[in-house]
């Protein structure tokens, strides 16, 4: 099974997300057949590259509620066994990061990128780092085995962006709009940070719709473009659930 997840760094949903998402995948008794890919997204494609203090940012947009929301979503970062300290986190335009994890996944492969996009958000979330700074991105992938030299190689250059770029703009003609958004086997799609129980059960359903398809894929085809309509429906086959 492939699970390819949207999201972008900046997106404090997104880590729960991935938070919920990986502890249903250590509970699924497949979990070895499942190959987990992160896609980019942008929610701020336009953000300065400098470095700029997140209370002052959200207060900004969000006047005098900005406090409660990150108020909510540290408790509930706790609850999950995540730790966001929103004083310390540093706004940025992600785009550089997201360069890095695609390298990551195209010299290194899906588990490495995963690990180096845990790396990413724990630093930004909790730790106050700039994830438009290339000296501590190369901290950071060479914390999980990245080589370090390699990396800011990369960085200093422009190699990828395009393909990163190209990457985000695919996510817009899916009709991906907000993340994170998990995408299975190209067909099914479930948006938010849902609970760690409704992704086991997404997961459970893929592998079922999975292995009945294979039993019988003329019968299939046949239900994925009814009417002359090909669909990307939710796991459930409603409409996907709308991001936190």
């Amino acid at each position: 099974m492939k699970v390819e997840i949207y999201s972008d760094i900046a997106c404090p949903w997104c880590y729960v997300g991935k938070t919920r998402f990986e502890r249903a995948l250590t509970a699924f008794p497949q979990a070895a057949d499942v190959e987990v890919i992160y896609r980019p997204f942008q929610l701020d494609p336009s953000a300065p590259r400098q470095p700029r203090v997140h209370r002052q940012v959200l207060a900004a947009k969000f006047g005098p509620q900005a406090l409660a929301m990150d108020d909510r979503l540290t408790q509930l970062g706790a609850a999950e066994g995540i730790t966001f300290d929103f004083d310390t986190v540093l706004e940025n335009n992600s785009l550089l990061a997201h360069r890095l994890l695609r390298f990551a996944l195209d010299e290194y492969g899906p588990e490495v990128q995963r690990r180096l996009k845990g790396r990413i958000m724990t630093g930004h979330f909790a730790e106050g780092l700039d994830i438009g700074d290339p000296a501590q991105l190369a901290d950071a992938a060479a914390a999980v085995g990245l080589d370090r030299a390699a990396v800011t190689a990369f960085l200093a250059g422009d190699a990828l962006r395009d393909e990163t770029l190209a990457d985000i703009d695919e996510a817009h003609q899916l009709g991906i709009t907000a993340v994170p958004t998990f995408v299975f086997e190209g067909k099914w799609s479930v948006q938010g940070g849902q609970e760690t129980s409704t992704f086991l059960q997404v997961l459970e359903q893929i592998a079922k719709e999975t292995a009945a398809e294979s039993q019988d894929p003329a019968v299939a085809a046949a239900d994925a473009c009814a009417d002359g309509a090909c669909e990307v429906p939710a796991a459930d086959g409603r409409p996907s659930a709308a991001a936190n």
